[in-house]
């Protein structure tokens, strides 16, 4: 019987996943250990994405703006400037004061989790069309990140306290534990 692309293709995910199993579940691990620690201190957990998100956009901002000035003869200067300095001012913002930046993220956080749900259940039904047996476990974490979404919604505005570091914590986990899962099945299927 002669192989289709799509049986090759199948047949080459599968064999990728199995040769590869141990750096998916290395990589689940890590995400679990991650996520413990942010439910553990969901608070100091929040305040750190904070800061973190705010330092990067503070050094992208400067970098944008020492780079968009010496190419100020390049088309698009003063949206790329406008860019640049928008960048600098809101990172300046959440590092003045992260706990204003912390309800601001965790907006930004309810919707990262709506569309990385909606785009992790997508990437399940591409797997079960490609007969993987994997696929239920994205599902699952689709809808994981769904149910989040809902949670901090219905929850604010007295949930933005703890919610950006519990429900990043919470986050990792479901996307550890399916890492680590579909990693073992991996390492017994045959190829």
């Amino acid at each position: 019987m002669p192989y289709t692309s799509q049986n090759n293709l199948t047949a080459g995910i599968n064999r990728s996943l199995h040769q590869h199993w141990r750096v998916f579940l290395i990589e689940g691990i890590v995400l679990l250990i991650l996520g413990i620690a942010a439910i553990l201190v969901p608070p100091l957990a929040g305040i750190g994405v904070t800061i973190f998100v705010g330092w990067l956009l503070l050094i992208g901002g400067v970098v944008g703006i020492v780079a968009t000035v010496g190419a100020r003869q390049a088309p698009g200067f003063a949206w790329s400037l406008l860019s640049a300095l928008a960048a600098l001012l809101v990172g300046v913002l959440l590092l003045w004061n992260p706990l204003a930046g912390l309800v601001s993220l965790t907006y930004v956080l309810i919707a990262y989790f709506v569309i990385d749900g909606v785009l992790s259940i997508v990437y399940a039904i591409e797997h079960r069309r490609e007969q993987s047996g994997r696929w239920g476990w994205l599902v699952f974490s689709g809808v994981t990140d769904l149910v989040i979404a809902l949670v901090i919604i219905s929850g604010a505005p007295a949930s933005f306290a703890w919610a950006l570091g519990l429900l990043v914590g919470i986050d990792l986990i479901f996307a550890g534990g399916p890492l680590i899962a579909m990693a073992l099945e991996a390492r017994r299927s045959e190829v």
